[in-house]
This record gives structure tokens, C-alpha cells and sequence, in this order.
């Protein structure tokens, strides 16, 4: 398996990661993308797919909680990291207005200034989008043409904003949000709309814990360890064995980053 999005530079991970690392390996997770979201986190980030070469990579980019950050010196900060070898992605980065941590007119700049990144750089993008899709679907949809492959990670949307996002020929990342009975239960009908080729699975660690893993966690602290237990939550739900959808969605990883 295959995790395409852990936040493994979070400082919950500062004491352990190497035996978080080791963990998930230990239950059949060969490989991590860890999740840029600010310049600092991006630098971070290239660090540790340095550090862990055997088994991580990662996204540069501005998540659009930070989105007042992006100037001149992180845009440069942003594009020295991106040719790095180990980087194999553009992001996190999008539109948030359920929280509009940053104004929207600064997230709005700052998704575009990635995109153009993205073009510029040839390399897939990482997106993140909550409660904004009115304005995140139409700027994808202009400037998809030039851009190469894009995953809306974290679904979480409705209906309408999953077929917007494979009619632009999009990646869909499912995480532990499918797990959870008071927020996730739409995700159980929507994910059968997902094309076998367009799926891919993440923890979003350490957020977005599984809630019906059993026994529960003494650590609310999410792992790429509960990868498996999310892997068989989507097989049980699209009636395919846990295998065969662990093999899909790694070589589903394998043809979006390119490694």
C-alpha cells in the first residue's frame, strides 16, 4: 500500500517517526508521500523523503490556511523545491473556506500562483478543497488543459463536486473519513462513482483518525499504520477484496507521482 498524503513532519511525530515509519511498514505501507503545506514544511519535508529515501517522498507547496504567506520569496523558496527529485508533486495547496484561516482573495492568488508552478514545472498537483468548490472547480477547469495530473485529496464533497472532478480527469484520495458514521456515510455511495484507475488511499496523518477502528487507540494521534484498515473499509464497500484494491490504488500511486 500506499500512502499519498501524511503530514509526517507534524511535531506529534517529532519523538517517533522513525518507529511510525516502521510501523506502517510492518502492516504492508511500502511507501509514504509526506505533505508539504507550508514553505517551511515543504523544506521539511524534502528533508525527510532524503532521509527515508527507501520509502518517502514528498509534495511542496502552501495549504490555504497559509495562503497570506505566499509572496515572492516563498514562491522562489516553493520552486527551488521543486526540482528536487524527491519532490514529486505541487501542494497542498487550493481553496478552504470552511475555516478561511487566510482571506479568500489571498487563497485565491496563491492557488493559481501553484498552478502556474505546476505547469511551469511539469508536475502533478495535491489539491485541497473545503467548502469552496464553486470557485476551486472553475479555475481547475481552466487551466486543466495545461496541467498534468491532479488529485483532489481528502474527498469529502457532495455528488456534484466528485463528477466535476472526474469530468477534469482527476484523482480522488479517500481517507479515514469514510470511517466515520456521523460524517462519512455519503462517502459509502459516492465512492462507487470513482473509477478503479482514479482512486487513491491516504491517513492524512495524524488527523482524520478512523473512528471504527477496533479495539480504539489510547492516541487520538492518526498513523500511516491504520492505512490497511482504511484499504479494507473501501474494499468492503466497492465488494472487492482487500488485496485487489491495495494492488490498484499502489499502482494507481505509481502512474499519478512517478515513482
Amino acid at each position: 500500500m500506499i500512502d499519498i498524503g501524511a503530514n509526517l513532519t507534524h511535531d506529534s511525530f517529532d519523538k517517533d517517526r522513525e518507529e511510525v515509519i516502521d510501523a506502517a511498514k510492518k502492516v504492508g505501507v511500502k511507501a509514504f508521500v509526506i505533505t508539504g503545506s507550508d514553505v517551511s514544511c515543504s523544506q521539511k519535508a524534502c528533508q525527510l523523503a532524503h532521509e527515508y529515501a527507501d520509502c518517502c517522498y514528498a509534495t511542496a507547496g502552501i495549504h490555504p490556511h497559509h495562503a497570506s504567506d505566499f509572496d515572492g520569496d516563498a514562491e522562489d523558496a516553493i520552486q527551488d523545491l521543486l526540482r528536487d527529485d524527491k519532490v514529486v508533486a505541487v501542494g497542498e495547496t487550493g481553496l478552504d473556506y470552511f475555516r478561511n484561516f487566510s482571506p479568500r482573495e489571498a487563497q485565491l492568488f496563491s492557488f493559481e500562483q501553484h498552478i502556474k508552478l505546476a505547469i511551469d514545472n511539469e508536475l502533478p498537483m495535491f489539491l485541497h478543497q473545503r467548502d469552496a468548490h464553486a470557485d476551486f472547480g472553475p479555475i481547475l477547469r481552466l487551466y486543466r488543459d495545461d496541467l498534468q495530473k491532479v488529485v483532489v485529496h481528502c474527498f469529502t464533497d457532495n455528488e456534484k463536486a466528485l463528477f466535476d472532478y472526474l469530468d477534469l480527469d482527476c484523482y480522488i484520495g479517500i481517507t479515514g473519513w469514510i470511517c466515520d458514521e456521523r460524517r462519512g456515510k455519503h462517502l459509502i455511495d459516492l465512492v462507487h462513482n470513482i473509477p478503479s484507475n482514479r482512486l487513491l488511499v491516504e491517513t492524512d496523518a495524524p488527523y482524520l483518525m478512523p473512528r471504527n477502528l477496533n479495539p480504539k487507540p489510547k492516541s487520538r494521534r492518526n498513523e500511516p499504520k491504520y492505512l490497511p484498515h482504511i484499504v479494507a473499509e473501501v474494499a468492503r464497500v466497492l465488494g472487492k477484496t482487500t488485496k485487489q484494491l491495495a494492488e490498484e490504488t499502489v499502482t494507481n500511486s505509481h502512474c499519478f507521482f512517478g515513482f
